[in-house]
Formats: structure tokens, sequence, C-alpha cells
């Protein structure tokens, strides 16, 4: 037949052929695509019922709209041979990828689409029959799409037979199939058990030399624990399994879409791995501050902070960021409960009495499993003492652990970044208030990390500190372009005093992202940071979600797992995994945890800005109308509140008050940053001002917004540029940089 043309379509090769008929690659020549064309089998031609069946199949599948089924386009008849048009698909079967050694992530991936395409199926009251790891295939995309819907019904009619069926179904096939009983969605679910069997362990459940020994296999064995052939899967992913492959049908999930959410949810924990049994871990509790000035609060916060900064330079021990520790500032929780909590094996705590110049510190070393105090001191001075009692805590911690030094920790635990005890203080004064994110004490940081470089004059980590505060002033919305500017040049004398100061590498890194477009100097910076310590949790929080917004998921994932485990505590920390599930178009998942971290922490601006996202993209119109009476109440509103309330009255469709959030200061905030400059363009889209959101999504890719999946599918707000010619070549844009992304 190649070289034919079938109605309007012309066969260019053939790329298959089976019990259900031979599958064509062909070109449609009226709407100028490629398709697959699938004729009815010769000897089913003659048989009235069969085609019936083909055609009510046909259009039962064109039914269902999914991305994660194949789309039917068109069903026809000539000369006899009847023949269903659908979507031309290339990439690999899920057949061809189990017999990699995947991932987990990868599994789970794979598995949740087929879930969820059987879940939209079903909804439409139709059953595949058919669910094979050969019918199922996964894009160059990654995309997962479900074959041959409705035409396996033919095999599954009445009785099975061996005409019926070939031993690669039969191996797929739920008992009931086997007995020849009526099946429903149920018997999809066993189906898909098996596929997600055999692509955790490369084998089938259930397998035999003769498709009766297969069919008495499924009916009555247990197949093999998974563990025996992938020593790393959870009990949890076990219990899933487990349940598909229940013999009897009432057991086992009720719905695609119940096995899906399930699956989601294991992703959910998977995602944070846990520490290895032999890896050393540690938390420092803030030493408390028991001074008779209450007001030297700062410099025990401090000095907790250079603690945890100190043993973070210590390769081979997990070391919890300083801002999952300061939540425990004050707790009752006992040690065993802290260690469980944040999987640590050991427990620093500690306390500080400083009176006029005069220091008293106590700490102790604590193992959580057995309770016992591995090392406790007490240490008594001045102020000008404290560099040295901090390199005697961290030296005599890592003595305690057993743990060897490198030359280069021991020189980093011996460096000593401001050596004047008047500056130090200065400098502690300015972090405690850099925390707090309130202009006022932004200010007054500035002012003493002024002072502190009048004392000591140049300072590599004074310079990166005083960049940091310029950065926060304008990330808060206080100021605007030329405080990006002082923040840079600050930088820049960091560096040129420390090559490998992580403070101006991390500083520079969210410059060069976020406000300069240039997204591979930024990440190179965060990383060259991360070089240093590992356990920088604010670069780690950066990479995460800029790769995230680049649409480079898998990379977020990997910076944002590593996150988890030194800052599980940390509220605007736990808004990642939602970040990375909204910028893959998971806007459902994502609402779980962006809610969860408006619901802890309402007050923070990024916090509501999440939210409002996560109610918008995912439809929540009702939720969404009650957050703008939230985000009215607050005097004066913020950027983040502007741009979210932008979106909101878009979707309630109040245009008018919409439009008017998009003020002077909101334009030049946006105009400098790839992200909100898609927000805005969104947020027009959204009110129909069509010209204007081309402007901004013009503005968004030109900065550095090149997330394609997100701008060409998922961002449902921009369906209504997609088709302009202008929107297209921003598209493409995208798409190239996105694809050829390194950093």
């Amino acid at each position: 037949m190649i070289g034919q043309t079938v109605s309007h379509y012309k066969i260019l090769e053939k790329l298959g052929e089976g019990g259900m008929g031979v599958v064509y690659k062909a070109s449609d020549t009226r709407l100028d695509r490629t398709v697959a064309l699938k004729f009815l089998p010769e000897h089913l031609l003659s048989d009235p019922s069969a085609k019936a069946r083909f055609i009510q199949e046909a259009k039962g599948a064109s039914a269902i709209n999914h991305q994660n089924i194949t789309t039917v386009y068109d069903i026809g008849e000539v000369d006899g041979k009847s023949f269903i048009a659908m979507e031309y698909l290339e990439g690999r079967t899920v057949k061809e990828i189990a017999k990699e050694n995947l991932k987990l992530n990868q599994v789970l991936e794979i598995a949740i689409q087929i879930a969820e395409g059987l879940a939209a199926a079903h909804k439409k009251g139709i059953v595949h029959r058919d669910i094979k790891s050969e019918n199922i295939m996964v894009t160059k995309d990654d995309v997962v799409k479900i074959m041959d819907f409705g035409l396996a019904k033919l095999k599954g009619a009445g009785k099975l037979t061996e005409t019926g069926s070939t031993v690669g179904t039969i191996s797929y096939m739920s008992p009931e199939q086997t007995k020849g009983e009526e099946i429903d969605y149920r018997s999809d679910l066993f189906s898909l058990g098996v596929v997600l069997y055999e692509l955790i362990t490369g084998r089938l459940p259930f397998v035999g030399e003769h498709n009766a020994t297969i069919s008495y296999s499924i009916c009555f064995d247990s197949p093999e624990l998974l563990a025996r052939f992938k020593s790393e899967v959870p009990e949890e992913l076990q219990k899933v399994v487990d349940k598909t492959l229940k013999k009897d049908r009432a057991m086992r999930y009720q719905s695609a879409a119940d096995l899906a959410a399930d699956l989601k949810a294991f992703r959910v924990s998977a995602e944070v791995a846990p520490s290895s049994p032999g890896e050393k871990s540690i938390v420092v509790l803030p030493f408390e501050n028991i001074s008779p000035d209450k007001d030297n609060e700062y410099f025990s916060d401090g000095l907790t902070e250079e603690v945890i900064a100190d043993l973070s330079k210590i390769h081979s021990l997990r070391v919890i960021s300083r801002s999952s520790a300061m939540t425990l500032k004050g707790t009752r929780k006992t040690v065993k409960t802290i260690g469980k909590e944040l999987n640590v094996r050991y427990v620093l705590e500690g306390s500080v009495r400083k009176s006029g110049s005069q220091l008293r510190i106590t700490a102790q070393l604590i193992d959580v499993a057995s309770d016992a105090h591995l090392w406790a001191e007490k240490y008594s001075g001045t102020v000008e003492d404290i560099f040295d009692i901090q390199e005697k805590v961290s030296h005599s911690i890592a003595e305690a652990l057993k743990l060897k030094l490198t030359t280069v920790e021991k020189a980093k635990l011996a460096e000593h970044p401001i050596v004047n005890a008047q500056a130090y203080d200065c400098y502690l004064r300015a972090r405690y208030a850099i925390h707090s994110w309130k202009e006022e004490e932004l200010e007054q940081a500035l002012g003493l990390l002024n002072r502190a470089l009048e004392q000591v004059g140049e300072n590599a980590l004074l310079y990166a500190s005083l960049g940091y505060v310029y950065f926060q002033l304008v990330n808060a919305g206080y100021r605007q372009e030329e405080y990006i500017a002082k923040a840079e040049e600050s930088a820049e004398k960091a560096l040129a005093l420390d090559l490998h100061s992580g403070h101006a590498h991390r500083l520079l890194g969210i410059i060069d992202s976020s406000f300069k477009g240039d997204q591979r100097s930024g990440c190179r910076h965060l990383k060259e940071a991360l070089a240093g310590n590992p356990y920088d949790a604010e670069s780690l929080w950066w990479l995460a979600v800029i790769y995230a917004l680049f649409g480079k998921i898998e990379t977020g994932w990997d910076f944002a797992n590593r996150l988890i485990k030194i800052d599980p505590l940390n509220v605007t920390g736990q808004l990642v995994p939602g970040w990375i599930h909204f910028q893959d178009g998971r806007f459902d998942l994502a609402f779980v945890p962006l809610e969860k971290t408006y619901q802890m922490e309402p007050a923070v601006p990024l916090h509501r800005f999440a939210y409002g996202l996560a109610l918008a993209y995912s439809g929540r119109v009702q939720e969404a109308v009650r957050l703008i009476d939230v985000l009215l109440r607050i005097e004066p509103p913020t950027f983040f509140d502007r741009v979210t309330l932008l979106l909101l009255y878009g979707l309630k469709g109040e245009k008018q008050l919409a439009l008017e959030q998009v003020t002077e200061e909101v334009r030049t905030t946006a105009q400098r940053d790839f992200q909100w400059s898609w927000h805005l363009a969104a947020g027009y889209a959204a009110n129909d001002e069509k010209e204007k959101a081309l402007e901004w999504l013009e503005n968004a890719v030109s900065r550095g917004f090149i997330n394609y999946p997100m701008l060409a599918k998922y961002d449902p707000f921009l369906e209504t540029l997609r088709a302009e010619k202008r929107c297209q070549q921003l598209l493409e844009r995208a798409k190239y940089e996105w694809e050829h992304f390194e950093a």
C-alpha cells in the first residue's frame, strides 16, 4: 500500500503489524500533517459485528480529550477497508524503556501519566481492555500516550480464545479476563499494576511457558517482592503495587484516579531521600541567651549562625541550615523528637551569657539515639575571644564525631573573616536585622555594616553582606534599580578581596538570574557558592527555584531534594516542591504545598503570591475571591499583592480593578525581571488585553524566561495568545533557548 492514497491520506511507510491489523505512517493531504493509519484485519472485514464494534470503539476513543491518550482524528472506509486515522507518535514503547534500570522518579512519572489517562477514559465509560507495555508510548517530549484505545475490546468480547490473544497480552490480563468473565475498569488497573511491576523490576510478575501456566499464575500466584530485583524500593511503593494486583477486583483500587493520587503522594514523600545509615549529621540548636540584658539576643543568634557556618565547611558532615535550626528556638521538644523530625544523629545545644565585654559560653554535643553527651565544654573570656571559642567548638565536634578534616577544611575553620570585635558585633547586629525583611531594620543593617567597614577597612564578608541588604531592599519592593547596581558593586568588591567568597557568589547569582537575564552566569555563581559550602540552603533554594522557572524540572528537583534534607523546617523552603510542580504544569499537585505555606505564614508576601497563583491556575475561583478580600486589607499593598490581584481580578471578571493594580512602580519592577514580566503577560491575557500581554511576554522571553513547556502548553492564561504570529515567534525563541540551556 506504500505510495497509495487512501481517502486523503497518502501512505508513506509501514509501521507495524499485529493481530489487530496493520499500521502505516501517512500524510494527511488536507491538513498537511503526519498521521498513523490503522486498518481492520482482512479476516474481520466480512464480519459485520466486528466492523460495527470497530466503528463504535473508534468513536468512543475519539471522545476522550486527554494528553495521555492517543488522539483519534478520523474513521473511514475505502474499497471495503475500514481504517482509523490517529495521532502519529515518535518515541519508545514502555516495553523498550522498562528494559533499562530506571530510577524510581522515572517509574512514577510514567505510571502517574498512565493512571491519569485511564482515569479520563474510565470517566467516559470506556475500558481499554488491553493495557500492556507495548501499547503505551513515551514520546520524545516525555509525554506518555496510551495507544489502541477501543480496538482491544474485540479481543475482550466473549470468552477468551487462543486466537483472541497473544502470550504478551495474556501476561497483562486480570484474573477475571483470563477466565473469560465480564470485565470492567478495574481490569485495566490490574494490567497497569503489571506494567508498573515491569517498569520497576524490568520483569513481568506472572510468567510461564504456555498461556495456560501464565493464566494459572495470574489467578493463584503472588509475584516476587520488588525488593528482590531492586533493593531500594520502599515498602510504601510495594503496597501500591500489591493493591493493583489483588486477585479479587473488589480489593483493588476502585478508580484510576485513586491510584494516581497514591502514586503522587508517594512521589512527594520519595522526593526527600532519607539519609544513608552511615551519614553523620547534626543540628545546632539556637544558643540560649541567659544574659542579664535580653537585647543580647542578636549575639546568641549570631553565635548559632556562625557555628553552623563553620560546621558547614566540613563536607563529610550534614548540617541542618540556620533557617530550620532557628525555628527550634525555645523549643520544648526532646532531643529524640528533634532528631527524628530532622533525620539527624547529633544535636548541639548551648547557652551564652554576655555582660558588657565578658562572655561565658557552654556547649554540649548529644547523640540522638542514646541521649548520651559525647562532649561538653564551658568557655569564659571576652568578646575579643569569640573567634577562638567558635573555632574550638567546631574542632571539638569534629574530634568527637571522628571526622577526618582535609587540609582545606582545617584552614577554613581557622579563618576569622572579621578580626575586629567591635566590627564583628556590628556584623552580628546587622545579620539579626536582615532576617526581619522590614524596611526600617534593613536600613539599620546598612548603617551597621558601613560602620563595621569604617572600623576594619575593606572586608569581603562585610561587602557581601552590604550587597545582600541592598538586594533585599529591592527584593522586598522598598527600593528600585539603583540599589541593584549597589548590590552588584558590593559583591564585586567582595570577590576582588576573596575570589571564593560564597556570600558574594550567591548574591551575584541571584542578581544575574533575576535582574540581568543571564541565567547561565547566575547558575554558575550559585554553584560556585555551593562548591565552598554544600549546605548553603539559600543557594540551594535559588537553584531549585530558578531551574524550575527555566522548565528544567529534574535538575530543580535535584537541588530541592538537597535543600529539604538540610532545611526541612523552613516554611519558605517547603514552598519549593509546590513551585516545581507548578512550573511542571501540575497545578493541582502544586496547590497543596503552596496552600500550606500560605496558611503557616500568611504575612509573608511571597507565600500569599504563590498561593494566589495556585488558586488562579487550578481554577479555584471562589477561594480566589476570598483571597482578594484578604489582599485588599493589606496597607500598603506590596508588589507581590498587586501582581496577584491583577490575575485574581481577571479570574473574577473585574477588568477595571485588575488593570488598576499595574502602577508605575509595578511596571518598573517587572520590566527588569523575566519572571514578573511573564506574570504580567498572564495577568493582562486573563483580562483580555492581548497587545499588552504580548508586550510583556516579549520582555519576559528577552529577559530570559525560557520555560517553553509553560509558555507553549501549560499556562492556561496564555492560550488566547498562542495563535498569534508574534507569540509563535517568541515561542520559537524560547524553545531554542530551553532545549540548548546548559549551566
